[in-house]
């Protein structure tokens, strides 16, 4: 175990003032005082950390591009590494968005081995863990360290217990889990007393892993620490190499998969890349990097056996089998079972009434060998939904207008589940669901789940064409489960949302962005994983089937993009006759696969002065190009295109 932690380099702040960040990394001198640094950046995001086009790298070269994605384009390449910092200093939220591991990867081979920040995002903070990277919330530690240099080891782990502790005094999950396995570490703490609990704890305590192989334990409470079996693992083609990698190197050459039948891959966050290159794409040969991710992920598949969702060729290029999150849900995923993915939109699949949640590349490759992830208990948030939402409306707008409510800005939701529920949830379908759980994640939230009621399970029996034989007892919170907040969301009283550029909590209604005058757009896009479902692709075909009858196309000048989520969509929307609709609105149809969302297909800006409104779950600075994005339904997305500038829906629209 380590003595503690001596500060032999420099401390970097990340402020609000540009010129103070560019000082530090250009200057040589001593760390800049926090009082004259001014207030601090929150929400600094792993796109900031590590932007997109920088995640086709998995190894030490990630130092390089660390933090060059940050809002204002104050960081060059090179400069973090080359700057001699140690610590680093930043606001609240601080790792906010994806859970890809690149962006602590990236800080740590940059040289930083503390972040001190006001709070910092949960699967963010797990993987700093699992790599050995201290973080606190103590601010009293910088003067410490200014002052003396040193600080002891409890102060660095001062409000962790249990596994997080461990793992951290351990220098990381790998060594840790060597210890695990030999059997050198405490195993779960069984209780023999019940709780009420709710439906997560529920979901946990039935998975906790104990010795000799048992399962299960008769309760579990907020803030302990297991290893749970998981019933589904996934990963897709941006993480795999680097799962692999860590894998090999934590288990040695000749580890093997366990369980592969429960473990699959998606080729489909890359595989549109090739239509929408960017001068960045091309100067990196970054075309070339992304080839080699995917041959990297066709040889594990290979090599153990895994399934593998790879592309296919159609006559319009190259397509995936579907965006994995559209696919857990429709075909994999199954209720009351613990499912991971290298994505933090895996709680998609919280719709099922299961407990799904995204986990980092080093969390991955452990499970990879183990079937196991780590997890302290989280508290729960009761979100109850009442009434019905009214036309021209739909999920997305509820969750914006959850993403800017009070007890979202009070933290309310940071790293709790959101459990919803009440009445508005029966009128609500599978798609619209998984809507929610989809961006719970965008409230900082560990994950979202809905329980499985009648209604869902007779759609997913519809999708899966078998009716599964799923119970209904048993897959629902006790009616005394102990919950943190309670907050009320009145359907009826939703209006059609944005999220205005740089931040999906940015909500406002349209209604009120408008009354300062008309934004014009450029680009409208349907896609990603959250605006690209069967119910999705109902509500574009219903705008531009109406704008259709009224003599409406796409507007001149814009570009309107609509995305299919999997190729069970695409036939959906071709046995609908939705394609030739949208070819005559005006609309480009993409294929099924990742894309704009991420910087990687047709649909990014090219410039700064493009605007985009975009039925994507983030409008992170940078991460669908350079111009500004604002966040929407898929009703306002087609409405706007047609009229050139952001709108919604005047008129009643039903399915064409």
């Amino acid at each position: 175990m380590s003595e503690g932690f001596s500060l032999t380099g420099r401390v970097l702040v990340l402020c609000e003032s540009p010129e103070v960040v560019k000082a530090q990394l250009k200057g040589t001198g001593r760390s800049v005082e926090l009082a004259a640094a001014g207030p601090l950046r929150d929400r600094v995001s792993t796109d900031e950390i590590t932007p997109a086009w920088a995640c086709y790298y998995f190894d030490a070269t990630l130092a390089r591009y660390c933090l060059v994605g940050l809002a204002g384009g104050v960081v060059e390449a090179g400069d973090v590494a080359a700057g001699g910092f140690q610590v680093l200093v930043a606001g609240e939220s601080f790792g906010y968005g994806s859970s890809r591991e690149t962006a602590p990867f990236s800080l740590r081979e940059a040289g930083i081995r503390l972040i001190i920040a006001k709070s910092v995002e949960k699967i963010f903070l797990q993987n700093c863990q699992n790599l050995g990277i201290y973080v606190s919330t103590d601010f009293g530690l910088l003067t410490r360290l200014l002052q003396v240099g040193h600080v002891e080891i409890d102060d660095l782990l001062r409000g962790l217990d249990g596994i997080p502790r461990d793992v951290v005094e351990a220098g990381g999950l790998f060594a840790y889990n060597q210890r695990r396995l030999a059997g050198q570490v405490v195993s779960a703490t069984v209780s023999a007393s019940r709780r009420p609990m709710t439906l997560v704890e529920k979901l946990i305590a039935a998975h906790v892993v104990r010795p000799k192989g048992l399962l299960g334990v008769p309760s579990v409470a907020p803030g302990q620490s297991y290893f749970i079996r998981t019933d589904l693992r996934f990963s897709h083609d941006y993480v795999t190499a680097m799962a692999d990698a860590l894998f090999r190197r934590g288990f040695g050459e000749d580890a093997a998969v366990a369980d592969p039948a429960s473990l699959v891959l998606f080729r489909d966050h890359l595989t549109l890349l090739e239509q929408a290159l960017t001068p960045r794409h091309k100067e990196l040969k970054l075309y070339d990097h992304a080839l080699e991710l995917k041959r990297a992920q066709e040889r594990f598949a290979a090599r153990h056996g895994v399934m593998l969702y790879d592309e296919v060729q159609s006559e319009n290029g190259p397509q995936s089998y579907g965006i994995c999150h559209n696919v857990v849900v429709d075909e994999l995923g199954l209720p009351g079972s613990v499912i991971i993915g290298t994505d933090s939109h895996t709680c998609t699949a919280g719709a099922l009434g299961a407990l799904a949640f995204g986990v980092g590349s080093t969390d991955m490759a452990n499970a990879f060998y183990t079937r196991d992830v780590r997890v302290r208990v989280p508290e729960t948030v009761k979100i109850e939904l009442t009434g019905e939402l009214r036309p021209g409306t739909c999920a997305k707008d509820a969750m914006l207008a959850l993403l800017s409510c009070a007890e979202q800005k009070a933290g309310v939701f940071n790293g709790r589940v959101l459990e919803f529920t009440g009445p508005g949830i029966a009128t609500l379908n599978l798609d619209e669901r998984a809507t929610l759980t989809n961006m719970a994640v965008e409230a900082s939230a560990f994950t979202g789940i809905v329980a499985l009621d009648r209604r869902a399970r007779a759609e997913l029996a519809e999708r899966r064409q078998s009716d599964l034989d799923l119970p209904l007892v048993g897959l629902d919170a006790d009616a005394d489960a102990q919950y943190a907040a309670v907050v009320t969301l009145d359907l009826s009283h939703v209006e059609p949302m944005l999220a205005l550029p740089g931040d999906p909590r940015n909500g406002r209604t349209l209604k009120e962005t408008l009354a300062a005058g008309s934004v014009r757009i450029d680009i409208a896009y349907g896609g990603s994983c959250t605006g690209s479902k069967a119910t999705d692709i109902d509500a574009y075909a219903a705008v531009l089937s109406a704008g259709l009858r009224a003599g409406r196309r796409v507007a001149p000048g814009v570009r309107l993009f609509i995305q299919l989520g999997s190729l069970g969509i695409r036939r959906y929307a071709e046995s609908r006759g939705y394609l030739e609709l949208f070819e005559r609105a005006g609309a480009i149809v993409l294929e099924p696969a990742c894309g704009a969302c991420i910087g990687s297909g047709p649909g990014i800006s090219t410039s700064a002065d493009e605007v985009t409104v975009s039925a994507v779950n983030r409008n992170l600075p940078g991460r669908s190009g350079p111009g500004k994005v604002y966040l929407a339904s898929p009703w306002v997305v087609a409405e706007s295109a047609l009229a050139g500038e952001l709108r919604a829906p005047s008129l009643e629209q039903g399915a064409p």
